[in-house]
């Protein structure tokens, strides 16, 4: 695999960091390339060469945050529901910018659908209706009602600015997760 000149990441880093902080302060759809590009201190073209526009920027900052996420799922799925709800909530700490323009921007309702989508998904092997306490429920049922609960207490979190710590926040949601799976 070919490395990737770091002038290259820092330029797209700092035009991931610039979207970010613009869609903090203005919706996304009042927002130009040239704003970004001024914001992240880089030519247009810099940012074209890259991303096809503003929208592929978002689609692909969105991608990297759930690939990551999996990445978590990947290694977490061995431990128990506390220090894998630990690990995501670390990440949801360490990445709250992100988060918290993403679950509170109107100009990113995608976000929201793909997180619940990716949170779903995760469960989805966890969840067994075949449990004696589940066996009146289904997981078409049981899926949409976790994910929405997990997505929930995140955004929940999120926007209140993280007012328990993380190992606090795998604690309280782990024990509901168990409650209910």
């Amino acid at each position: 695999m070919a490395k990737i000149d770091r002038r290259i990441l820092k330029s797209q880093l700092a035009i991931k960091q610039a979207l970010m902080q613009l869609m903090s302060e203005k919706s996304f759809d009042d927002i130009t390339i040239q704003d970004i590009s001024d914001k992240a201190d880089v030519h247009r073209a810099t940012i074209y060469l890259h991303y096809q526009d503003k929208f592929d920027l978002l689609d692909k900052l969105i991608e990297e945050h759930i690939q990551a996420m999996r990445e978590i799922s990947d290694w977490a799925c061995e431990i128990d529901w506390r220090t894998a709800t630990q690990a995501y909530f670390e990440y949801f700490e360490q990445n709250y910018l992100f988060f918290s323009t993403m679950l509170s921007s109107k100009g990113a309702p995608s976000f929201r659908s793909l997180f619940l989508q990716f949170i779903m998904e995760e469960f989805n092997e966890e969840v067994d209706p075949s449990e004696e306490r589940n066996h009146e429920l289904t997981k078409e049922v049981m899926l949409p009602f976790m994910g929405t609960a997990y997505v929930g207490v995140v955004e929940w979190w999120i926007i209140n600015g993280m007012p328990c710590p993380p190992p606090e926040m795998a604690k309280q949601v782990g024990i509901l997760l168990e409650r209910i799976v």
